[in-house]
């Protein structure tokens, strides 16, 4: 059976990680433990792992390190042989299940108190992320297991020979895009065995393998690569490395003959089930050619749910702008090099950004605007409505800037309701008189992987016809959606709440939509009378947002009203949005959990970006 870890939970493992950030290898000897006061377990099953068995991984994590120079300064060579061999060990000796490995408060436990002093001789100083498992992809152990664990080959004489084929920050690259690529053993091993076989004539590893993995991208919706057998998988694979190579070589040693591939649409029904035609392979590769990444003006950018999908499609945006502090605050936490403004739209003028070199040729103008009342489209006219006069500015900047494509997300009436019409009609007519076309449309969030039936408006224009007629709204993702119960679980879980799975088991619904509620008045809550009565089906208060989530003591009883329901945390909110876990949000609770019921999913903004994007590319 499965061992349990230990997890370490965020708000004891950072201050740990501030204590022991200074300290010596030597000096973090002393404070290796085995168990922690505030270390919980979840509550599923499996064996909770023994005292004697954390000593016993702990004492073969030293051998390794102390024959690559722990406790001393150790030679980069000597560090990156130890990781190889580290991933190894820690796949085949700690028995966990991936969906434990994948919590980080199990790795923070491992890095702060069963091996502080091995993490802070690998990683001298280190930033949080190397430690406290942020993100899994740096983390100091945790990013060495799911290495083993993808590559890993039960049927090979060496199991863990293909660990030594890419570097780490290779590897990161295919475990950071582990959502559609990243998370299939079956896949990623190919992907190292054709690997091997590339000739990469002398191009830089790294951005080989970056233009192979967008490659693979482009080909995900028309193959099944957990259909093929290993044989024709991996003929695919070295297909579209080759593919890569070529298009990266220097145009003085491509062979003379080569002619340029013509620009044909991929067939929309492959020959058999997990295969491609040639046709649509063919033009898979065509739009691949090494291009820049496209350029974006954000607009009211809020948390950054919009712009974050975005940056996931392609896009880097050149400027973002909302007139919010606290929300800047959040941009700049997360994406320190992202340019920011707090211009207030309603009386920026567009000839100021005109004048900026950045803003001169865009690829694109994208805003989450602030939700559009009813009476206020009725009127048309900028007026006194704040909302309405954000609109029409986002429209004035568009006119300005001649963007190659504007995207506009509201509320879902805004693309369907008759009350709505004069203003569709209005935005047509304004867009058409500068060479735009326009289409209205409504997305929902459940369809593309956000656990929440969030429906949203979605106004999306071209300069190019061409463009404009390529455009395809994206469609929904197959399967069916994610509920409540599978997104939340694991963090219901966190801090030791034994009916965790009970609970989510009978959350088997999608959330209701969050609501940001009022930025002037009143606390934060889960939404209207219609939406506290949707959760408390389930067991959730959506009167409040509470500032963690249960723990062990907590009674559960919803037949006793609010007292016997839980309520969600910022973070569980977050979830629901579509945000990664490591997403940080600025300010103190209220403020944080509007910026959160106000994002745009950042699902959905990948979504229409990597649409955008197409389209722009079919020009």
């Amino acid at each position: 059976m499965a061992l349990l870890y230990p997890r370490l939970l965020a708000g004891q493992a950072k201050p740990l990680h501030r204590q022991y950030r200074e300290m010596s290898p030597r000096d973090l000897a002393a404070q290796v433990a085995y168990r922690h006061e505030s270390a919980v377990y979840v509550a599923t099953g499996g064996d909770r792992v023994s005292e004697s068995q954390l000593r016993a991984l702990r004492a073969r994590v030293l051998r390794t390190a102390e024959n690559a120079g722990f406790p001393h300064v150790s030679s980069r060579t000597a560090r990156a042989r130890f990781d190889l061999d580290l991933a190894a060990l820690l796949h085949a000796e700690m028995d966990l299940m991936p969906a434990e490995a994948a919590s980080g408060d199990i790795w923070a436990f491992l890095a702060l108190v069963l091996l502080p002093d091995v993490a802070h001789w690998r990683y001298p100083r280190p930033p949080g992320d190397r430690v406290v498992a942020s993100d899994l992809t740096r983390h100091v152990f945790g990013r060495l297991w799911w290495r083993a664990h993808l590559v890993r080959d039960p049927a090979a004489t060496e199991p863990y020979a293909a660990l030594a084929i890419l570097g780490e920050a290779a590897f990161d690259g295919i475990y950071a895009r582990r959502k559609s690529l990243g998370g299939s053993p079956h896949l990623v091993r190919n992907i190292l065995h054709a690997w091997s076989a590339v000739d990469l004539h002398g191009l830089p590893e790294r951005d080989v393998l970056r233009d192979f993995l967008k490659r693979l991208l482009r080909l995900a919706p028309f193959v099944i690569f957990e259909a093929l057998e290993d044989v024709e998988l991996q003929a695919e694979l070295r297909a579209a490395a080759e593919e890569s190579v070529a298009a990266l070589r220097p145009d003085d040693t491509r062979p003379k003959s080569a002619e340029p591939v013509p620009a044909v649409k991929p067939a929309t029904q492959p020959s058999k089930p997990g295969s491609i035609s040639m046709a649509g392979r063919t033009a898979v590769s065509a739009s691949l050619s090494p291009t820049p990444r496209l350029s974006s003006l954000e607009l009211c950018a809020g948390a950054g749910g919009l712009a974050l999908g975005l940056e996931y499609a392609g896009f880097a945006p050149a400027l973002l702008i909302d007139n919010r502090p606290v929300a800047l605050d959040t941009l700049r936490l997360n994406r320190p090099d992202w340019r920011l403004s707090g211009e207030d739209l309603c009386v920026l003028e567009p000839s100021s950004l005109a004048q900026d070199p950045a803003l001169r040729e865009l690829d694109l103008i994208s805003g989450g605007l602030p939700r559009l009342k009813a009476s206020a489209a009725v009127a048309r006219e900028r007026g006194n409505d704040h909302e309405l006069a954000v609109f029409h500015a986002t429209l004035d900047l568009t006119r300005a800037l001649r963007p190659r494509a504007l995207l506009i997300e509201n509320v879902p009436d805004l693309a369907t309701n008759k009350t709505y019409a004069p203003l569709r009609e209005h935005v047509r007519q304004e867009m058409a008189a500068i060479g735009y076309s326009t289409s209205w449309f409504v997305l929902n969030a459940a369809h593309h992987g956000v656990p929440q039936d969030r429906k949203q408006g979605v106004l999306v224009a071209f300069a190019s016809p061409e463009a404009a007629e390529a455009f395809r709204i994206p469609p929904p993702h197959p399967g069916p959606p994610v509920s409540v119960g599978q997104a939340l679980g694991p963090s219901m879980a966190a801090r030791g709440w034994p009916r965790a799975a009970e609970w989510a088991a009978q959350a088997k619904d999608v959330a209701p939509t969050l609501v940001g509620g009022s930025w002037e008045r009143g606390g934060a809550d889960l939404g209207p009378t219609g939406s506290k009565r949707a959760w408390a089906r389930i067991g959730v208060d959506g009167g409040t947002v509470a500032n963690e989530v249960p723990g062990p003591d907590f009674a559960w009883n919803p037949a006793i009203g609010r007292d016997g329901m839980m309520a969600l945390t910022v973070e569980q909110a977050a979830i629901l949005q579509g945000f990664p876990k490591d997403w940080e949000f600025a300010g103190r609770k209220t403020a944080r959990y509007r910026q959160v019921g106000h994002a745009s999913p950042p699902p959905v903004g990948e979504a229409l970006g990597r649409a955008i994007s197409a389209a722009l590319a079919a020009v």
